[in-house]
């Protein structure tokens, strides 16, 4: 597939990071690889949670799919970094810089973007991804389990009280990028799910984000919905943007969900406005 990047020199970072789990993290990742490969670019993943590999078994699913069905489906190129075990600390950290660095070497002449799927929990390897990212999503459920993630929030007033242990690392973050290479880390908070919550709990959440996002730095964006299709797109490796191609789930079809989801991912997409990325119209992909 060929590549629509032109004279860009450096991979565009996109980097997912989140310390809660269940929050959507590795599907997001993974629906964002499978657009932009659909679109021509080329892409590599680097899966920091060596641990789980759950973006990495989904990419080995897709693979398994590919050649069972005889799909060519697009593939990006996949490194799992895993923690060092060296016990001394300094010494483990500066094995995990030079590798991180090594390993983002390794694809940037080959790659448009490099998507990093970082663990649910705070590492050194995280925190090195936090501060090579150029688009940092960190997507969170809608609700104010999720966003005690983002800051401490009265329970009463939704005043927001101060910032979280992770706000402040991604704030640290951006304080090193920018030292480092005068660059700017454009923070995206994705809310996903918000059709499972009543109305007056959605707008408590948007109350609060709204507050927040001119308080700590971020942008807000619509996520990806509680669909069970996610769970069966998982197994199969595939995402959204490759039912059309595969004729659906077990051969039957998109349904009117199945094209409401993908409109969804679509605008969660465009949101992200990647600056690499040339907007292709809604008919792409149909």
């Amino acid at each position: 597939m060929t590549s629509n990047k032109g004279s860009i020199n450096q991979p565009h970072m996109i980097v997912l990071g989140n310390e809660k789990g269940g929050s959507g993290k590795s599907t997001t990742a993974m629906h964002i690889v499978v657009t932009l490969l659909r679109e021509g670019y080329r892409v590599g993943v680097i899966d920091l949670d060596a641990r789980q590999k759950t973006i990495a078994s989904y990419l080995k699913n897709r693979e398994e799919y590919s050649k069972k069905h005889k799909q060519d489906l697009p593939m990006p190129i996949v490194r799992v970094l895993p923690s060092s075990k060296l016990k001394d600390r300094d010494v483990a950290e500066q094995d995990e810089l030079e590798r991180f660095l090594q390993t983002i070497e390794s694809l940037a002449s080959i790659t448009d973007a490099i998507v990093i799927d970082c663990p649910g929990n705070d590492t050194h390897l995280a925190r090195l991804a936090h501060a090579g990212a150029d688009t940092l999503v960190t997507p969170v459920n809608d609700s104010f389990v999720d966003i005690d993630l983002l800051a401490k929030v009265d329970p009463e007033t939704h005043e927001v009280e101060g910032g979280s242990l992770y706000s402040e690392m991604v704030w640290e973050a951006r304080k090193l990028r920018a030292s480092t290479d005068r660059s700017h880390i454009d923070w995206v908070v994705l809310r996903n799910r918000l059709g499972n919550l009543n109305a007056r709990n959605k707008q408590a959440v948007e109350k609060v984000l709204s507050k927040l996002s001119k308080r700590i730095g971020f942008r807000y964006i619509s996520g990806l919905g509680e669909r069970v299709i996610y769970r069966e797109l998982f197994l199969k490796g595939l995402t959204l943007m490759d039912l059309k191609d595969v004729g659906g789930i077990d051969g039957k079809g998109l349904t009117m969900s199945h094209v409401a989801a993908r409109q969804e991912l679509r605008l969660l997409i465009d949101s992200l406005s990647l600056p690499f990325r040339k907007k292709t119209s809604a008919e792409a992909a149909e």
